[in-house]
């Protein structure tokens, strides 16, 4: 019996509700809105359709029913529009983030809780703050959905199935992300000898562009509002995988934003590493071994979000 509370019926927000109860990973969902008709009517069109899937209860509620939940997800804010950065987002977001805080964990203390909002790493940083909750339990989405578009455009180039492609985009999630190409491979393969690794192949694979790869992760959330006006789908179920892993017996390696304490040499900042998510949260890291230019883009990476946060009023 798994309880999740998901705090903004926005695109987001909902369609992750939706993908949970498609997953079956909760019995319970919990839709929170400041807008109480939109989480009724979101809730109730899921509802509706569960006959057909997994057995779960799915309601709009206020905050007080969101105790006892084991996850709480926070998906509350101004979504990005055309044209406009994550982090022009920061000081109206953090200031939503604010105010949700002391009455969500009022009533679930012992949840853990999975930030969406962007820009995620500002977030995420924030509500670590505000809270006073054990940072393991805190996750920011992060960069686990620039991994995904990542593997997934790799996987496009030599027509492999995404799952082999083993390849990571750290640091913000936003513009100052990277990819440490020193690690990537296929199949234990590095990425750039794969082509050159295939025996009897009747296929002309194109070279690997690694800049091409990182533009189209970076540009792609973007592409995607400019032709839909919305993402929504792929970061969806990007938190929908980051559940299931907390709610496993078995640990998970993801690229999710959580507070970082000298690692990298990096200290009070919230931005994604390789992370050991499970049952007891984001309990761990895993230390990569980047090379010196890697390391240079991390720091990087921390310091355009500590610029963010020194310029925005917590």
């Amino acid at each position: 019996m798994n309880k999740i509370t998901v705090i903004g019926t926005g695109s987001v927000g909902s369609t992750i509700a939706y993908t949970l109860a498609i997953e079956g990973l909760a019995s319970e969902i919990v839709m929170i809105d400041i807008n109480g008709d939109k989480a009724l009517g979101e809730a109730l069109d899921i509802r509706q359709g569960t006959p057909f899937g997994h057995p779960c209860t799915v309601q709009a509620g206020n905050y007080a029913d969101a105790a006892g939940s084991d996850i709480v997800v926070i998906t509350s804010g101004i979504a990005r529009k055309e044209g406009q950065s994550r982090l022009d987002l920061a000081q109206v977001n953090i200031n939503v983030v604010k105010s949700i805080t002391p009455e969500v964990i009022r009533y679930a203390p012992d949840a853990t809780y999975v930030i969406v909002s962007n820009p995620v790493d500002v977030l995420t940083y924030a509500f670590c703050k505000y809270s006073g909750l054990p940072e393991q339990r805190i996750i920011g989405s992060g960069t686990i959905l620039d991994t995904a578009r990542l593997r997934s455009r790799i996987s496009e180039y030599y027509s492999v199935n995404q799952q082999n492609v083993h390849a990571y985009v750290l640091g913000e999630h936003g513009d100052s992300s990277f990819v440490p190409w020193s690690i990537a491979n296929i199949s234990n393969v590095p990425v750039e000898d794969y082509r050159n690794s295939l025996l009897n192949t009747r296929r002309d694979f194109p070279d690997l562009n690694k800049d091409e790869v990182e533009e189209y992760v970076r540009k792609s959330g973007a592409k995607v509002i400019q032709r839909k006006g919305a993402t929504f789908y792929a970061v969806s179920m990007s938190v929908c995988h980051i559940c299931k892993c907390l709610l496993s017996g078995i640990d998970t390696t993801l690229t999710v934003s959580t507070m970082l304490h000298g690692e990298y040499g990096i200290d009070d900042i919230c931005l994604s590493l390789l992370n050991v998510v499970g049952k007891d949260g984001a309990h761990s890291k895993v230390m990569l071994p980047l090379n010196d230019r890697e390391l240079e883009a991390l720091r990087y990476s921390a310091d355009s979000l500590r610029n963010v946060i020194n310029s925005v009023k917590l």
